[in-house]
């Protein structure tokens, strides 16, 4: 928790000012069993109504001063937990985006999200209690036994001992419950991630009649949430009945020996009143410090999972300033002994060359599995390549910042994924200067601007999250019309036209096709249709370049390649 106190630096003066104010509070407080004391022992017994209500005036005039001090510690408290939320939630989606596809592979969205979301609010929490309740609680039990010790030193070694034992209840129930606590935010990442997949994929689990196993799975993840928090919540039920049974015995224990004390004249009975006062308030904060205790387990837990995060370094970094200028003469993309793998898979890409100048269409090829999309990755840097050089515009990739790299591609992925908004507000991803004109030739080409005008609000409709209101076929055309209206130099489809029938897909390939320019395309499909025409294909078998050339030449040289084309055409249409 200490290491996310860079996130506080901005409240230093909430950090001071609340917890000085609690402290008068407490100060407040500890001297009104002193005045109960003196209004029994002098008011009462002397019969004297003037001096009660004069006491009981000054009762009423510090309760409400404690009353406006702890509202402005409650006022800064809230400030200063809530810009501390907001401040890391921001730090952290910052964090984030640094990211590469490495490490979101790794710790995995949902649990990000949880993280973003109840871990920090766990932590403001921890924040507001810390400026409310860290200073005054202990306040509290301190004075409560400096107090009793000036009344009656021997009656006060009851108030050491009973909070030695609440102490040391206190330790036992943090000690037993923090692993629980983190256990608990595991557990909740589980059904997180299981709410999400049935919230994505409800179609599908429709489609399969899965509901009932969705379900079953749905609960067996939270029946476990719920048994830990079951087990965490029983070891927490004990602080409050211990402390209170502790103090209770304490009380006992004053009156007992008070009566004896008052019956030979050695106390009055306001003093005995005073001291069942303090014990009193020895236990209320007590009971204050035990709910801090489980508050603080809980954000403990949650801090370590939120450092977890900005321990994660990503594995892509890029340079401060981009190092190198594109050089207009060299390829647009060049393959020189490049080797990828991912963490623990080994290698799914091996030894792979190649170069593609401007203005090319690239087919890329192959099986299930065989390392289409993962070649194509390599190219914006979504990973890095663990052996060899990735080249764009005759410069390693890693020389660029990513900006700039990046700012020259138009990357359709293989799952269309559109924003809530607008169409218009989509179509300006790429360039949020660019006209309507730009939109509408972008929308031609991707064969989208049909069905686009034929809405009522043409570019202004409204889509959904994830454009769910769209058909997969149109939320396609559309991811391509949001590339292709940055006019990008290198433009990637990455088994973009895999919802498209035939028709739609080769009047695609034809508008791109006609497009001018030095616009390099790379198509990664499962069709031969698909990329048949390009100027040259890459064939990829198991990580491996099995092929590479024009789908004539293949024909007769790749034997992947012609098993491929064998499964899809006409043995005539293969020789064509």
């Amino acid at each position: 928790m200490f290491r996310l106190r860079r996130f506080l630096k901005d409240y230093k003066l909430q950090l001071i000012i609340g917890p000085i104010c609690k402290l008068i509070e407490a100060i407040l407080e500890l001297m009104i069993p002193l005045i109960t004391a003196d209004i029994i022992d002098t008011g009462v017994k002397n019969g004297d109504m003037g001096y009660v209500l004069a006491r009981g005036g000054l009762m009423v005039l510090m309760g409400a001063l404690g009353l406006g001090f702890a509202l402005v510690c409650q006022k800064f408290a809230s400030i200063a937990s809530q810009g501390f939320g907001t401040k890391l939630r921001n730090g952290m989606f910052r964090h984030i985006n640094t990211f590469s596809h490495a490490e979101l592979d790794k710790i995995g969205t949902p649990s990000l999200i949880t993280r973003m979301t109840n871990d920090i609010n766990q932590m403001q929490l921890a924040v507001a209690m810390l400026i409310r309740l860290v200073i005054r609680a202990p306040f509290l039990v301190i004075g409560a036994l400096v107090m009793a010790m000036l009344i009656d030193f021997k009656l006060s070694l009851i108030f050491i001992a009973a909070s030695l034992f609440i102490g040391i209840v206190l330790y036992t129930v943090m000690n037993k419950s923090v692993p629980y606590f983190k256990l608990m935010q595991k557990k909740l990442d589980k059904a997180s991630l299981i709410s999400r997949e049935n919230l994505s994929g409800n179609r599908v689990i429709r489609a399969f009649d899965k509901q009932e196993y969705e379900e079953e799975r749905f609960n067996k993840s939270n029946t476990e949430l719920a048994e830990i928090s079951v087990r965490a919540g029983k070891i927490s039920a004990l602080l409050n009945p211990l402390t209170y049974i502790i103090a209770q015995a304490a009380i006992i224990m004053i009156v007992w020996f008070g009566s004896v004390s008052v019956n030979i004249g050695e106390l009055q009975t306001g003093q005995i009143i005073a001291l069942v006062n303090y014990m009193t308030q020895i236990l209320l904060a007590m009971i204050v410090l035990s709910n801090l205790v489980v508050i603080f387990t809980k954000a403990a837990a949650s801090a370590s999972r939120i450092n977890e995060v900005f321990d994660t370094k990503p594995t892509v970094t890029e340079k401060e300033e981009s190092r190198t200028d594109i050089d207009k003469n060299a390829p647009a993309v060049e393959f020189k002994n490049v080797s990828f793998g991912y963490p623990g898979n080994g290698y799914v890409l091996k030894n792979i060359s190649f170069v593609i100048e401007r203005g090319m269409t690239v087919g890329i090829i192959g099986g299930t599995g065989s390392g289409k999309s993962t070649l194509v990755n390599l190219i914006p840097r979504f990973y890095d390549a663990n052996d060899g050089e990735v080249l764009v515009f005759g410069n390693n990739v890693k020389e660029y910042t990513f900006g700039k790299l990046r700012s020259n591609m138009g990357i359709v992925p293989q799952k269309a994924e559109l924003f809530s908004g607008t169409i218009k507000e989509n179509m300006l991803w790429a360039d949020k200067n660019a006209s309507d004109s730009q939109i509408d030739k972008a929308l031609k080409t991707a064969q989208a601007y049909e069905f686009v005008n034929k809405f009522p609000n043409g570019l202004e409709t409204v889509l959904s999250a994830g454009g769910s209101n769209l058909s997969g076929g149109q939320r396609q055309r559309l991811t391509i019309a949001r590339a292709l209206a940055g006019d990008p130099q290198i433009l990637i489809l990455d088994d973009s036209s895999s919802a498209l029938d035939f028709a739609t897909d080769a009047a695609l390939r034809t508008a791109l096709g006609n497009l001018k320019g030095d616009m390099t395309i790379f198509t990664v499909s499962q069709r031969v249709s698909s990329v048949r025409y390009c100027d040259i294909i890459l064939v990829l078998d198991n990580g491996k370049l099995a092929g590479c050339g024009k789908h004539g030449e293949l024909v007769k040289t790749c034997e992947v390649y012609r098993e491929i084309c064998m499964s899809q055409l006409e043995k005539e249409e293969v020789e064509i």
